[in-house]
């Protein structure tokens, strides 16, 4: 099969479009021959090494994927041959506590596609059936790789993390990224008031048409001064936290007593600081937050198949244009998911 590959770590140019053995499927999985796989910061981590983790080498990344079954394993019921499907991209054991319990995301021995296993850059790649979602034929490929985790992470977040309600206020940071679209949109369809920031008019201009009822361009306003402004000083209940140090301290500045705090990421750097007298005084909740669970997949799955909502696609790119796809994420410009086509 062709794949997309990195035999070192380095920057964009380290990945190779090229042959690879044709992954072999097992009992219990399911083959899938890919349609499209979208990025995600977690890939470029990936190329570029992390500490104190060993990859497989030569490494194919890639957790969003969406594409049709070429075979089915041994034991495999409810599935055929040539359906459409995306792929929950989270791995976990099904057998221990915390997956019999629903709470996958809390494995001891949870995984992320393409993170230690073969991922979604390259034509096949094979997966536990339990990770097959099948799609309705209206949902396109491109439109079903963008979907999973962006939203997987969002709605743990937003529900299970944050607690939401239709009479929150909410604050999404970072509206032009994937968890940021994912999250107003979802935040909408449940009726709260959604206050995105976004850097630039343009990003400004999408993420209102997204659905936020009010946007701060983070690039020239201060955040959590506008955020009192927005709600007669009272503050968020809730902020949706994953740019990390860069946006921190605004963030918990913007939350109202009682607030809730978010997290799933560090993009801009993880060591970020915190005034415990803000924690206790003003009673704050701090919630950390990874992927999320199977049934939700499930559940946020729902909306997008009737029509509820459907992320955002910046640009697509020909999977042998990996390299050019992973510049255009780094480069920050990007107001959604980027995709590869096969």
């Amino acid at each position: 099969m062709r794949a997309i590959r990195f035999h070192t770590h380095g920057g964009p140019d380290v990945l190779q479009y090229e042959e690879a053995p044709d992954t072999v499927n097992c009992p219990g999985h399911v083959l899938i021959r890919v349609a499209a796989c979208a990025l995600n910061h977690l890939d470029l981590w990936q190329r570029r090494g992390l500490d104190r983790v060993t990859l497989p080498m030569p490494h194919i990344s890639g957790a969003d994927v969406s594409g049709t079954i070429a075979e089915l394993g041994e034991g495999v019921p409810d599935l055929e041959l040539g359906q459409r499907v995306m792929l929950q991209p989270g791995l976990s054991c099904g057998r221990c506590a915390a997956c019999l319990s629903g709470q996958d995301q809390q494995c001891a021995r949870y995984d992320v596609l393409g993170y230690q296993s073969e991922g979604g850059y390259a034509e096949l790649v094979s997966v536990p059936a339990a990770n097959v979602v099948p799609i309705p034929d209206h949902v396109d490929f491109v439109t079903a790789a963008a979907f999973p985790l962006t939203f997987l992470t969002a709605w743990h977040m937003l529900f299970e993390g944050g607690h939401l309600t239709g009479n929150d206020t909410v604050l999404v940071v970072a509206a032009g990224s994937g968890v940021g679209q994912a999250a107003v949109q979802l935040a909408k369809s449940l009726g709260a008031r959604v206050i995105a920031t976004a850097r630039g008019d343009d990003k400004c201009a999408r993420a209102s048409a997204l659905g936020a009822d009010d946007v701060i361009d983070s690039s020239r306003e201060d955040v959590s001064s506008r955020v009192k402004a927005l709600t007669s000083r009272r503050g968020v209940d809730v902020v949706i936290e994953h740019v990390g140090v860069a946006t921190w301290e605004s963030s918990v500045r913007s939350l109202a007593r009682g607030g809730r705090i978010v997290t799933c990421g560090a993009t801009t750097g993880y060591e970020a600081t915190l005034d415990l007298r803000q924690l206790f005084a003003r009673q704050l909740t701090f919630v950390g937050s990874y992927m999320g669970a199977k049934a939700e997949l499930l559940k946020a799955a729902e909306g997008l198949f009737r029509g509820r909502y459907a992320p955002v696609v910046d640009m697509t790119f020909p999977l042998a244009a990996a390299a050019d796809a992973h510049r255009r994420l780094e480069s920050g410009q990007q107001f959604g998911k980027i995709v590869l086509t096969m």
